[in-house]
């Protein structure tokens, strides 16, 4: 490769880096241009990432500066080019199927062997997505929803799962050829059964009962 290859370690432990600084040394040793920077706190990553937007960020999700899940995903949102690899030993099913339909997010956790962490950089600093197969194994398996049930309908689950892939009240009607009031109306009716006041919420439960298909987000 002749481009520059920009890695970033986030985390706020300095073992952690060493260890991983180490595992990039021998995973992408053959790759021309590549920069390795460390970093431990959120403003220094947005700063970095607003030099070099297509940058690989490995981010120890549990020990950087980050307040929530929700801030991983908006600054995925705020820099659409950058690959993310999570690297965790505290991913919640919640959040790795939240994260799971994100194609710009890796996941591996602390607990991989050191080939499968390196062969998830390969991975990422060629551009492909890599789940371990802890992650992977959790993915197929049914959710603890799933096992226990939930209370909706069968039309009910469909307009979650569209309303979970981001499709507006009227998208939503328009593609089940119903009436934007009918689908307000299942709207309604399903944050009441799931006990839910958000899209946001909705679309973590959908996420959770795994009516969102995995199978179209990841490889």
């Amino acid at each position: 490769m002749k481009e520059t290859r920009h890695i970033i370690l986030a985390d706020n432990q300095d073992i952690t880096r060493l260890g991983l600084k180490t595992l990039v040394g021998i995973a992408l040793k053959d790759v021309e241009g590549l920069t390795v920077k460390e970093l431990s706190r959120r403003a220094e990553l947005i700063a970095e990432l607003k030099e070099n937007p297509s940058s690989v960020v490995v981010i120890d999700y549990t020990c950087f500066d980050l307040g929530s899940s929700d801030d991983l995903l908006n600054l995925s949102e705020r820099f659409p080019f950058v690959l993310w690899v999570v690297f965790s030993d505290e991913l919640t099913e919640g959040l790795i199927r939240r994260l799971s339909v994100e194609q710009q997010f890796s996941m591996i956790l602390k607990g991989d062997s050191a080939q499968e962490i390196i062969t998830a950089l390969k991975c990422a600093v060629t551009g492909v997505r890599f789940l371990c197969h802890q992650v992977t194994n959790l993915l197929l398996m049914p959710s603890a929803l799933q096992e226990h049930g939930d209370p909706l309908t069968t039309t009910e689950r469909d307009v979650l799962r569209l309303i979970a892939l981001g499709k507006s009240v009227k998208e939503v009607a328009a593609e089940r050829n119903s009436s934007i009031h009918t689908i307000a109306t299942h709207k309604k009716n399903i944050f009441r059964k799931i006990k839910v006041n958000t899209v946001y919420e909705a679309t973590k439960y959908a996420l959770r009962a795994g009516l969102v298909e995995m199978v179209e987000y990841y490889i």
